[in-house]
């Protein structure tokens, strides 16, 4: 039986094809603030692999969420689109209003959520978001801009000064003013994450676009990256429904 997975975040679509818990196909695009015109571009390609099940998670709002429902509706398949719950399969949502909670951020603490264990859950995305959970219960987290945010926001609001683009990658002090600039809005995200370490110990996952070079400076930590953390977090919501 195969199966299709969506994410559709604030500017990229995502999608994962699977059959038996192994991965067939998988992309990620731009969608330029008009996912469901991307996805209409998509899903004749889709059409040609009898889906049976569809899974979405999805930071649109309804209307948008309607119409990406009625362009799946081509493929014959049952829709799932992932929700925010106060309770579910055992998790506790650590908001007071859980609908509050992003449901990307859901997902990933839904994927990765033990009884016995503690976690500290760090996507590293369009955003960098920290959730942390304590057995079944999500603890609430915290949200920072990420370092291409940071970087767009201080070229923004610095007069006479260009900063180019550069790898963000080391922690040393700049020698200039781009190395400056990028390894001081690296050691402030790596930081944060640390100091939240250091108070609350638990095991450190790792998600998103910019997981690997976050796991290069907090090796200390023993993090493990989750490369398709919400696609796991996806399937599983949609099995307990």
């Amino acid at each position: 039986m195969r199966q299709l997975w969506l994410d559709l975040g604030n500017t990229r679509l995502k999608y994962w094809i699977t059959e038996a818990d192994q991965l067939l196909q998988h992309g990620a695009e731009l969608h330029l603030q008009s996912p469901a015109d991307l996805l209409l571009g998509l899903v004749h390609s889709f059409k040609s692999l009898s889906i049976a099940k569809i899974g979405i998670s999805s930071v649109l709002d309804a209307t948008n969420n309607a119409r990406v429902c009625q362009i799946l509706a081509i493929l014959n398949a049952p829709i799932h689109i992932a929700k925010v719950h106060a309770e579910f399969a055992g998790l506790s949502c650590g908001y007071d209003e859980p609908k509050q909670l992003g449901i990307d951020r859901w997902l990933q603490v839904l994927a990765v959520a033990q009884p016995e264990q503690n976690f500290c859950v760090v996507g590293c995305g369009t955003a960098l978001t920290i959730d942390l959970t304590q057995g079944m219960q999500h603890l609430g987290g915290y949200i920072l801009p990420n370092l291409y945010l940071q970087r767009d926001a201080l070229i923004q609001n610095t007069k006479g000064i260009k900063i180019p683009d550069s790898a963000f990658a080391e922690l040393t002090p700049g020698r200039n003013t781009a190395d400056g600039v990028h390894h001081g809005i690296l050691l402030g995200l790596i930081s944060s994450i640390e100091k939240i370490l250091q108070h609350t110990p638990r095991q450190l996952i790792l998600t998103g676009g910019d997981a690997a070079l976050f796991a290069q400076h907090l090796q200390a930590y023993h993090p493990k990256i989750e490369t398709d953390l919400l696609l796991k977090g996806l399937q599983h919501y949609t099995a307990t429904v």
